[in-house]
Parts: structure tokens; sequence; C-alpha cells
């Protein structure tokens, strides 16, 4: 049986959110003064919208309220999406991030920076940069128990995104 404060609440949120059609990522309790902060992370495979997350926490605040999860303390409630670096901890946040570049840390200490190419239960492939520049990108398969961790990174100047500026051939810009 579960005793922490975080496992009884993703016993009661888990059910939640699939009815929501939200994966619990992440639940978090930690003490803010004279109350608790209770941080949730939603997320699907389209992403996670602000109506969703707004109509997601009306529900856990009604849920919590009606519960003794968190006994008589106040608490301050933040559901969320996980964020631009999220960590890779599963086959589904690693199918999320692919054509996105990565940091990875496996367990033979090694760290590689790597864009996601494709990813299943098992594993995950993905296209390890060069050094320096020097040399060209290598694919490489890797099993999910060589991973330690894994974060997204984020890229500012990504060399095949289009340039926000572009305009529509034969689009004036006149209205």
């Amino acid at each position: 049986m579960s005793t922490t404060h975080t496992d009884r609440l993703r016993e009661l949120l888990e059910p939640l959110a699939a009815q929501a059609g939200l994966d619990l990522e992440d639940v978090r309790v930690t003490k803010a003064g004279n109350r608790r902060q209770v941080q949730i992370d939603v997320d699907t495979d389209e992403g996670v919208d602000m109506d969703a997350v707004a109509e997601f926490s009306r529900v856990v605040g009604d849920a919590l309220d009606a519960s003794d999860v968190l006994g008589d303390e106040p608490y301050l409630l933040e559901v969320g999406s996980p964020g631009a670096e999220r960590p890779l901890a599963l086959p589904r946040h690693w199918q999320r991030a692919e054509g996105r570049l990565a940091q990875i840390h496996l367990v033979d200490g090694a760290e590689l920076t790597a864009r996601v190419l494709a990813a299943d239960e098992d594993g995950v492939l993905v296209e390890v940069q060069p050094v320096k520049g020097r040399g060209r990108p290598k694919e490489r398969r890797l099993e999910y128990p060589e991973v330690a961790r894994a974060r997204v990174q984020v890229e500012f100047n990504r060399k095949d995104d289009d340039p926000l500026d572009e305009v529509d051939e034969g689009d004036d810009g006149a209205e």
C-alpha cells in the first residue's frame, strides 16, 4: 500500500487524467510556507492546450477537495505541461520528441547530443552529431536500459526551420 502523498495523489489522479485523455507525467508535492504546493504535469501526443489544462485543473481541485489525500492542510495547485526541456523517461516521451535534439547520459558514463529519429517500446534511433563539426552525423540505436537520463534541448537556430518572416509566394503582404 502506498504511503506517500505523491503515491496517493497518483492513485487519485491517474484515472482522472485518463478520463480527460491526458497522460499524467509528473506529480510533485512540496512544502511552501504553511501550505503544500502540488505540481502536476500532463501531456498528450499532440501536446496539451491551455483549455485542457484549465479543465483538468478544475477537475483535480474538486477531487482533492473531496478527498483526504492531502489532509486538512491548505494547498496550492499548479497544473501544466512538462515544458520545453522535458525529461525523456518513457517510450512515449521519446516518441513525442522525434525530430528534437536531446542531451543523453548513458549508464556507462558517456554523454551524447543527438537528434531523436524514431522510438519504439524497446529503444530509440538517434542521429549523433559530430564532435566540433568534424565528420558526418551517425545513426545509433540505443536500448532504454543503456540510458541513465535524457532531456530534450531547446534549439533557437535549428537549420531546417523556416524563417518566421518568410512570406508565401504570390502574397505581397497587402490586404
